[in-house]
């Protein structure tokens, strides 16, 4: 019996590419389209998990709700949620196990035009952000991740100073943190309580904070300022409340309005969309931030989004211009990107998320 079991090792050692032996399951990989035919579409790849190159999926584009903005994954990646701000209402899809979306009706509603969705680390709250009606909606993660709504103090959703540029859950699930602007760009810092929001602190950061990031650790959270063309940097205080760790760094090329935190904490890369390229720094112990060799990185035109996959070996940018999804490939010890491919798109999108 050993010395079969040892044929067999050796077997799959030899020719383990052929019969699969030894590698990753593939991973499946999602944008939306909210100018698509029809109103919107969900493009669905599967990735490569040995080199990050994407292959579109048979079926796919397939029609998605009324100008789809935002798309979330729960942990188990068996449901996918998308926010489809032309009808206020988020669609529930079950996941095959080839990556095939099948939807789950009715949809369910939401506050207005809803543009935010996020998904909370243990998969028990999904958060929405409404743009016209100036509020959240949270909802409960079921059996089969249908979405029953959490009433928030006061009413059915919890109201936010002005319209949601971005927003972000700390690593806890305990914080909920909310960008947007009016004279000056602001964050909202929400204590979270079984999905009930609570009294939001409020602190200041740069013009159109559309990026936000926050570490895996929950001590550091990042805006990108548009307007400013600078990042800010916060330090989490136990409550949630937010101190600001120095001045803006003003290094950040043009237009940045997205963030991504690498899968260690080492690295923030930023997508600045009016020069087109990908910035990239290295996290200090303190959260500063140290721009890395050879950042930036030359992106298709107007990166305005970024996802990592969960090896944390490659990245993925939306470029808005060219209707485009390119992938990197992440040097885990030194940082630096280098270009894998770029997929063409039907129309600009504006969200990605990536199956565990």
């Amino acid at each position: 019996m050993l010395k079969k079991a040892a044929a067999l090792l050796l077997v799959c050692a030899s020719i383990g590419a052929w019969l699969g032996c030894g590698t990753t399951s593939s991973r499946f990989l999602y944008a939306a389209i909210p100018g698509g035919a029809g109103g919107g579409q969900i493009v669905a790849y599967r990735e490569d998990p040995n080199a990050g190159v994407l292959n579109q999926l048979s079926g796919s584009p397939i029609s998605a709700g009324s100008a789809v903005e935002s798309l979330a994954i729960d942990p188990s990646g068996k449901s996918l949620y998308a926010a489809n701000s032309g009808s206020n209402n988020i669609s529930l899809y079950t996941i095959s196990s080839t990556g095939g979306l099948t939807e789950v009706t009715p949809r369910q509603p939401t506050g207005t035009s809803p543009t935010l969705l996020v998904m909370d680390p243990s998969g028990s709250f999904l958060y929405a952000a409404n743009s016209l009606s100036n509020d959240i909606s949270v909802f409960s993660i079921g059996t089969k991740g249908a979405l029953t709504t959490v009433p928030q103090t006061g009413g059915a959703t919890a109201p936010i100073g002005l319209s949601a540029m971005n927003m972000a859950l700390a690593p806890s699930g305990n914080f909920l943190y909310v960008t947007g602007q009016e004279a000056q760009g602001w964050i909202e810092a929400f204590p979270v309580t079984q999905g009930v929001l609570g009294t939001p602190t409020v602190s200041l950061t740069g013009n159109n904070p559309f990026g936000l990031a926050i570490d895996s650790t929950g001590s550091h959270l990042y805006t990108a300022n548009k307007q400013d063309s600078s990042i800010s940097t916060f330090t989490i205080n136990a409550d949630g409340s937010l101190t600001a760790l120095g001045s803006p760094i003003g290094e950040t090329f043009n237009g940045p309005v997205n963030l991504l935190i690498d899968k260690s904490s080492k690295y923030l890369y930023v997508a600045n969309q009016g020069s087109g390229n990908l910035a990239a720094y290295s996290i200090g112990s303190d959260g500063g931030l140290t721009l890395l060799t050879g950042s930036p990185f030359t992106t298709g035109a107007q990166p305005n989004f970024i996802a990592s996959d969960s090896s944390g070996k490659y990245l993925f940018v939306g470029n808005q211009s060219n209707s485009a999804i390119q992938s990197f490939s992440l040097n885990t010890s030194t940082g630096a990107l280098t270009s894998i491919g770029s997929y063409a798109v039907p129309a600009t999108p504006t969200s990605i998320v990536i199956t565990p």
